[in-house]
């Protein structure tokens, strides 16, 4: 058979597979039937060529802006400033900032600390004091934006999200309880999970913003929180010196918070290695590490998988920006 006899047998055989295939339908008959056909048509077009399936659409993420951002700032400023003002006052916050948009949530715990030490009770002031501030400060720059208080433990209790981060760190057993306003050290040792946590997640956040002002607030808070959480480290290390369990239980603390954000091992303790100082957790050219929003979820709720509510925050944060990471 020469080429020109090849190219007719060719043509005949596909016009001969095209009637079979109308054949076909002539009997289906039926709107179904035919839908059906059209897909096996596709299949084997008179061309011979693959066709590919149509992929199932994939769902558009929402996108995340600068207040998204913001109010997720505003809800771990939340979180410090409960604390902080029990431990320092008795008192929580004032009603009229726990309001916004999303489920308002109650605060379980918090209460006052008996300091013995006065250089201890000043720094809680101070630090309340600023935490307070903060809060304040971004509801103003996100107006009606500002989202709610989500529900926040801060409780002192055997089941509390405290207890359950002293456990996870190896600093009591299942039987316990880490009470953060039994006296100055465990409120400084309570100060210090959020502290760290705080400068990273601002850190982190900072690429995040592309509106300069909001960006510009967000510097100057993160620069207080690196003020606080090098305040609460050294405290820690003095004490530490008389203490070491006490430094000790600090690293225990660092080394939980690195095993629920990822395999990274980014946190460093107040002294790592042996007596020497660390006060300023920083990579080899002196910068400080940063957390994803993921991240720092993963250390508020106390868990290493993709979670959307547990810990310091039961119920959840509110606005678009409460998962946690997947690790």
């Amino acid at each position: 058979m020469d080429n020109n006899e090849a190219i007719i047998a060719a043509f005949k055989a596909r016009a001969q597979r095209r009637e079979e295939r109308r054949h076909f339908f002539r009997l289906a008959g039926s709107a179904a039937l035919l839908a059906s056909g059209a897909s096996i048509l596709s299949a084997c077009d008179d061309d011979d060529k693959t066709v590919t399936p149509t992929p199932t659409p994939t769902p558009t993420p929402t996108p995340i802006g600068d207040a998204d951002v913001l109010n997720f700032a505003l809800q771990l400023e939340y979180l410090e400033a409960q604390f902080y003002s029990y431990a320092a006052t008795g008192e929580g916050l004032a009603a009229s900032l726990l309001t916004g948009t999303g489920t308002q949530g109650a605060v379980t715990g918090g209460r006052k600390v008996t300091f013995t030490d006065p250089v201890v009770q000043q720094y809680a002031n101070e630090i309340a004091a600023d935490e307070v501030a903060h809060v304040r400060f971004i509801r103003a720059q996100l107006g009606a934006s500002a989202v709610a208080q989500p529900a926040i433990d801060v409780s002192g209790g055997s089941t509390s999200a405290f207890s359950a981060a002293a456990r996870a760190a190896g600093l009591i057993n299942a039987n316990q309880a880490f009470d953060p306003y039994a006296n100055d050290e465990n409120f400084l040792l309570g100060a210090f999970i959020f502290e760290d946590v705080g400068v990273t997640a601002y850190k982190g956040a900072a690429p995040l913003i592309s509106n300069k002002t909001y960006l510009e607030a967000a510097a100057g808070i993160l620069a207080a929180e690196a003020y606080h959480a090098g305040l609460i480290r050294t405290v820690l290390y003095r004490k530490g010196i008389e203490a070491p369990s006490l430094r000790t239980s600090a690293d225990k603390i660092s080394d939980a918070r690195d095993s629920l954000d990822g395999s990274s091992d980014l946190d460093q303790g107040i002294s790592p290695n042996g007596n020497v100082s660390n006060i300023v957790p920083t990579d080899n050219n002196g910068i400080a590490y940063s957390r994803s929003t993921g991240q720092v979820l993963n250390i508020v709720y106390l868990d290493k998988t993709a979670k959307s509510a547990g810990g310091f925050f039961p119920s959840g944060l509110n606005g678009n920006i409460k998962t946690s990471a997947a690790n």
